[in-house]
């Protein structure tokens, strides 16, 4: 069997989609499934964690397997062993190998030299476990993907980049609002509108206006301003996003029945203030939850080579 790795939202197609998030709605009534059982799953953090290593020892743990957590300074990573000599060593004892690094090339070096599938947890440049789980929770909550407007609210990091490519994947309705300098990847932007053309469904538009984006929106995102590793630049931040803040006004202008996504951790006062974030429209809570159940479905699927 051809491995098969999860490294971007692309890697599954259009029509698997659907039935992985089913499959995550299933292991959320029902957690306790051990098609797992026997396997071991190295978790390599390069990257501090709370969501992301939770919901994967957990994940792995309720399907019947075994997580390794390797943090890089644990481990013979901090000291500059190649991605490539750890992907074999670990391809030798485990199942499969989720990363949460830091360039995407580090993830494609690993994904390379591993036989086993592996994971994107996230990178500076996609994070496509998180949106993949974003998109579920705007199933659960609207029962579809269409007929919906989306709004992306702060930086073009990398949740920007990979809802930019779950909008070309799914052709949908997205508007991201970005201050001057912080816009996300245009070649990613264009490879979503070449998406969008063929499935004659979506629009993608970008805007330094986030009155603008919320408009009439049923989905708003956003997430903190400075990113792990962007730490020196968080005043400078601030001030380029000033206006940029998920406030209840900006909340106001999107649809009655709109949802607000954050995935955390949230800095209130900041990207989101705290009513927003805490009030009835937030799903984040849930949002947090359903990692949990979308990454049990990416291991299945990946270990199945049905991702």
């Amino acid at each position: 069997m051809k491995k098969r790795d999860f490294l971007t939202l692309g890697d599954v197609s259009t029509e698997e989609w659907p039935q992985l998030f089913a499959r995550a709605a299933e292991l959320k009534q029902h957690r306790s499934q051990k098609t797992l059982a026997g396997k071991t799953v190295a978790l390599v953090f390069e990257k501090a964690s709370t969501r992301t290593r939770v919901s994967f020892e957990v994940g792995v743990y309720e399907l019947g397997g075994h997580a390794v957590v390797l943090n890089s300074q644990g481990s013979q990573i901090a000291r500059g062993e190649p991605i490539a000599d750890t992907a074999r060593v670990l391809s030798g004892y485990c199942s499969m190998i989720a990363i949460r690094t830091f360039g995407q090339e580090r993830v494609a070096e690993l994904a390379k030299w591993a036989s086993v599938p592996v994971i994107n947890a996230l990178s500076d440049q996609h994070h496509p476990c998180q949106v993949a789980t974003d998109l579920f929770t705007v199933i659960e909550k609207f029962g579809t993907l269409d007929g919906l407007r989306y709004a992306w609210i702060g930086d073009g990091n990398n949740m920007a980049n990979s809802w930019i490519e779950a909008a070309g994947l799914f052709g949908l309705e997205l508007a991201l609002a970005c201050p001057d300098g912080f816009a996300p990847d245009p070649l990613l932007m264009s490879a979503a509108r070449e998406n969008q053309k063929r499935r004659g469904k979506g629009s993608l538009t970008l805007t330094h206006d986030p009155k603008v984006a919320a408009s009439g929106s049923h989905v708003i995102s956003t997430d903190v301003w400075a990113s792990m590793g962007q730490e020196d630049e968080a005043e400078l931040r601030k001030r380029a996003f000033a206006g940029y803040c998920v406030d209840a006004g900006l909340v106001q202008r999107a649809a009655p029945d709109a949802i607000v996504l954050h995935c955390l951790p949230a800095h209130r006062g900041e990207e989101i203030t705290g009513d927003v974030l805490d009030g009835a429209q937030s799903l984040a809570w849930v949002q947090a939850e359903n990692r949990l159940h979308i990454g049990k479905a990416i291991l299945e699927a990946v270990r199945s080579g049905a991702a």
